[in-house]
């Protein structure tokens, strides 16, 4: 057994990564394992992978620094879905002989774009308060505002933003959209109008982020920027944590100086048992599910199974050569 390649599966929370792709086609010489749980403790970390050739990375859910990476000398091949990742330093990697590989699948941003409509219309509406309630005995609790004649606010018009446009349309709202390198060009191209940063979150009546995680664009969203939207405004961000300023929007919510807020996404994953965003009542928390789905997942796992495939073969496929952030060229 000592020629055999080990794959470890990591953060497999649904134990369904078996089941998405035949991995017994990569043969009997290879082993794959799947973990179902997250482990943050570096050294934790390290212990468990030591022993293992590959990794697959769903996404950002566990981080891959030079220090982890330089702790893991039997690491040859590490995959992630997408063709991006902000938590893995891929030009360590390379520099450690780790080849980096991704997954081209597009599902996952239809997928992301339906969950952020299903949080918009989850929190304008307050259906899982209603529905807790009809559940527990009561009834009606509230009264949500129509989308039809409202504002959507989209900050980020690169690759996942225009996907928001033809539903605000088809609900009857207006589109605007702000980022700090928005153009007039891109901005008739996507179909929305463009706004200053102030106006922009003045007059919007739902604001949804979809921007990359870069070191640029951590807090994007701040203090500031809630301080210009309206008491009857909501907040939706299905990109990442960081680009909002998690503090300054909690303490948005408690003051009600907005309406409410429904995350995907958050500073730290999964979320802490106690943190003090689960015990808000004007949010609609769901835990970083925007781009899962069963289509999405099957086209990632298929390409794990052939980036490992390809790699042991000697022609490595989807090779990520350096993280790169085009959020800010492609507003």
């Amino acid at each position: 057994m000592a020629d055999t390649f080990r794959v470890a599966v990591l953060d497999d929370y649904q134990h369904v990564a078996s089941k998405m792709a035949d991995w017994s086609s990569l043969g009997a010489g290879v082993e794959v394992v799947y973990f179902h749980d997250h482990v943050h403790d570096p050294d934790q970390l390290v212990s468990r992978l030591a022993p293992f050739d590959a990794v697959v990375a769903m996404r950002e859910r566990t981080p891959f620094p030079a220090t982890i990476l330089a702790r893991l000398p039997s690491l040859r091949l590490l995959v992630t879905a997408g063709m991006a990742n902000a938590a893995i330093d891929v030009d360590a990697a390379h520099e450690l002989g780790v080849t980096v590989c991704g997954t081209e699948a597009f599902t996952g941003a239809f997928a992301t774009i339906e969950l952020t409509w299903g949080l918009i219309l989850a929190v304008v509406r307050g259906i899982p308060r209603e529905d807790a309630s009809v559940r527990n005995g009561g009834w009606q609790l509230g009264t949500g505002p129509l989308l039809m004649g409202k504002t959507l606010g989209i900050v980020g018009l690169g690759n996942l933003g225009p996907l928001m446009v033809p539903v605000a349309r088809a609900l009857g709202m207006r589109t605007v959209g702000w980022s700090r390198n928005l153009t007039a060009d891109r901005a008739e191209l996507v179909g929305v109008e463009p706004l200053p940063h102030d106006e922009f979150f003045a007059s919007s009546d739902v604001i949804t982020v979809h921007l990359k995680l870069g070191p640029r664009s951590v807090g994007y969203i701040g203090a500031a920027e809630l301080a210009l939207m309206k008491p009857t405004a909501y907040l939706v961000n299905t990109s990442r944590g960081p680009v909002v300023d998690e503090e300054a929007l909690m303490e948005a919510l408690r003051t009600r100086q907005i309406a409410g807020a429904a995350l995907d996404v958050f500073d730290t994953e999964p979320l802490p048992p106690d943190h003090s965003l689960r015990s808000l009542p004007n949010t609609v928390l769901s835990p970083h599910m925007g781009f899962v789905s069963a289509d999405s997942y099957r086209d990632f796992h298929e390409q794990f199974v052939e980036d490992i495939a390809r790699f042991l073969a000697g022609s490595p496929v989807r090779v990520i050569q350096t993280n790169t952030w085009p959020w800010e060229e492609k507003p």
